[in-house]
């Protein structure tokens, strides 16, 4: 397991966290989430041999509301 903290720009209330959360769920391999709004921040714990951060990044991005990038 790999723990990375990425930076989200673009969430400004509660749906906004969850969305992103959601966005990131979606991805095969990660097994936990964790979104702070305060710090714009989501701590994600994922599976290395399934996924990787780019897609990870790359579907958080996908929403084009919001953009990611690895801390």
């Amino acid at each position: 397991m790999e723990k990375a903290i990425l930076v989200v720009e673009g969430m400004s209330c509660g749906h906004c966290s969850n969305a992103v959360k959601n966005l990131i769920e979606e991805v095969d391999g990660v097994k936990s989430t964790s979104i702070d709004l305060t710090s714009k921040q989501a701590e994600v714990e994922f599976d290395a041999s399934s996924t990787s951060m780019k897609t990870i990044i790359d579907s958080i991005n996908s929403s084009e509301i919001y953009k990611a990038t690895q801390k």
